[in-house]
């Protein structure tokens, strides 16, 4: 497997408290990397250690293929935006360019214009950045972090604090860089709603800890809609939903069965379970939600 990014026990400690705990994580090349946690969770300890903003306390990192002092000449390849964007808010977004071209030492002749289409804000060059707006703000991080054309771009929480309308906007920003320039993207959030939108694989941390890492097939599979079947003994209800073809459900104790196909068959599965006297107490469709599925690997509400 081509991977961009992969971690294998990182860990850092500050004091006593350890705040990325032997996590092992993956990053494919040309893809979108979802990093979800709460608050608190690990989220920007991590990747500031992948940026080279914070040294582990122990495990490895493998940037581009390449581990220890050979790591560190892959940080050029590397973009990020981690907390908030380093602007000079007296400065124009074209002059806050400018200046990060200049520390990199780029001089390209419609360069900066370039940066400033690419996130929507060619309009608004000559504008002092103390009167953007938060979404104007962020895409402009965004294009700083762009500043020298790198392969991977890491941004942590880009969308926190956005109305819908900036959030699409970044959204958008994000998909074209992968469709359009093959970048690979890591982008942490607390809310999984909406990076199931653009994501393509998926890392839940959770105090410091790397609880699952799966696709977004895999995501989907798992907060998919089923029927909910409560009866009065699943072992003499298992054969009529297997006599239906049914083979895609799962028993949940001796009284509850989730089914996970033939959702519109409600009514044949109920008249087939009486008809063998199988007791039924609650026959309905449970539509499971991306974010009840994320506080239940979380531990729920109370660590939100």
């Amino acid at each position: 497997m081509d991977y961009v990014v992969s971690t294998k026990g990182l860990t850092k400690v500050y004091g006593k408290h350890t705040a990325v705990d032997n996590v092992s994580l993956h990053i494919k090349r040309g893809e979108i990397y979802g990093f979800i946690g709460r608050n608190g969770a690990g989220k920007t300890t991590f990747m500031k250690m992948i940026t080279g903003l914070a040294t582990p306390t122990q495990g490895e990192i493998s940037l581009f293929g390449s581990t220890g002092e050979a790591m560190k000449k892959q940080s050029e390849r590397v973009g990020n935006l981690i907390e908030e964007p380093g602007l000079y808010p007296q400065f124009s977004g074209y002059q806050n360019l400018k200046c990060k071209c200049l520390a990199v030492g780029i001089h390209k002749d419609g360069y900066i214009e370039e940066l400033l289409k690419m996130v929507g804000l060619e309009g608004a060059a000559k504008k002092k950045v103390k009167k953007y707006s938060l979404g104007m703000k962020q895409r402009l991080g965004i294009a700083m972090a762009l500043v020298g054309g790198p392969d991977l771009l890491i941004l942590d929480e880009p969308i926190n604090g956005l109305d819908p309308q900036g959030i699409a906007e970044i959204r958008d920003i994000l998909l074209r860089l992968r469709d359009e320039q093959g970048m690979t993207i890591m982008i942490s959030s607390h809310i999984l709603e909406e990076l199931y939108k653009i994501a393509d694989t998926f890392g839940i941390i959770n105090k410091g800890n790397l609880i699952q890492e799966l696709s977004k097939e895999e995501l989907t599979d798992k907060c998919s809609d089923f029927i909910e079947l409560k009866c009065d003994d699943t072992s003499k209800a298992c054969p009529v939903i297997e006599g239906m073809g049914i083979t895609n459900y799962k028993v949940i104790g001796s009284e509850t069965i989730y089914i996970y196909e033939q959702l519109d068959n409600l009514g044949a599965l109920n008249k087939a379970l009486g008809k063998a006297d199988v007791e039924v107490s609650l026959l309905n469709i449970v539509q499971e939600k991306l974010e009840n599925y994320f506080l239940e690997l979380v531990g729920g509400e109370e660590n939100a």
